[in-house]
């Protein structure tokens, strides 16, 4: 089985759409798309997300079903609880204007500065008893997520046993997943079997990329998944389309045109 995860185009958040530079990519990844022989697509309920499968479900002749656990990942952190959790995010915090407490902030975009003092957040079991998560709703959303994840892949005939896959019936299906950066890095940790820190903080997947995912089943009835490709965006290169910098942050702290 291949899982195929495709990051939306360059967002406009506030609208939840894309803007035009996201629309130019999605057409150009959708004029590549045949050849991934795609056979099921799945995509988030959120706009960005289905307005960049559109182009590709309308080549494929491909109906997409909607599955509300793709949309984005929601975990936020509460920085009013302590001075340790408000350092991981220092001057990116905003405050309410009439209670003066800081607006929660989304988990997983923590600083270098501080993970340096919590390498626990890269522990594959101990990032849920760091002070970070113990101060957001992270665990119970995690689990919702996997275990929604978790059902997707026992229906087609592959049950998680530990660090592996029981295969009750295999298959050669391609399926594709329209969804998001944080979510994408969070089921890749999954199936790597490592904390989500390691994917979230030192990976970067550009809009409309392309992540490719296969079973291995070296032994009779037990399967690994293996990640070929990341990140994939010959169809901006053909297309001559700068990728886009969402996701990213400055290379060198002077590019003042960099997102910081």
């Amino acid at each position: 089985m291949r899982l195929l995860f495709v990051r939306h185009g360059d967002p406009d958040y506030v609208n939840d759409t894309l803007t035009e530079k996201g629309h130019r990519e999605a057409k150009l990844l959708a004029d590549v798309i045949e050849q991934y022989r795609i056979d099921e697509v799945y995509q988030s309920p959120l706009g960005r997300a289905k307005d960049t499968a559109s182009y590709s479900c309308k080549k494929l002749g491909i109906e997409p079903i909607t599955l509300d656990w793709l949309k984005e990942f929601p975990a936020q952190a509460n920085p009013n609880i302590s001075e340790d959790v408000r350092r991981a995010y220092a001057n990116e915090l905003q405050k309410d204007e009439t209670t003066g407490e800081y607006k929660s902030h989304i988990l997983w975009d923590v600083l270098p500065s501080y993970y340096i003092d919590h390498p626990e957040l890269f522990d594959r079991n101990g990032w849920r008893e760091s002070t970070l998560v113990k101060a957001s709703n992270m665990p119970a959303l995690y689990d919702e997520v996997t275990g929604e994840f978790e059902k997707f892949l026992k229906a087609n005939g592959y049950e998680k046993d530990g660090m592996a896959y029981r295969v009750s019936e295999n298959n050669d299906r391609t399926i594709a997943f329209y969804c998001h950066y944080g979510l994408t890095s969070l089921l890749l940790s999954y199936l790597w079997n490592v904390s989500p820190f390691v994917v979230w903080q030192f990976t970067a997947l550009a809009p409309t990329s392309v992540t490719e995912v296969v079973t291995e089943e070296r032994e009779k009835g037990i399967a690994t998944f293996r990640t070929l490709r990341a990140g994939e965006i010959t169809h901006l290169r053909i297309g001559d389309e700068e990728p886009s910098f969402s996701a990213r942050f400055c290379e060198r702290y002077e590019n003042v045109d960099e997102r910081h």
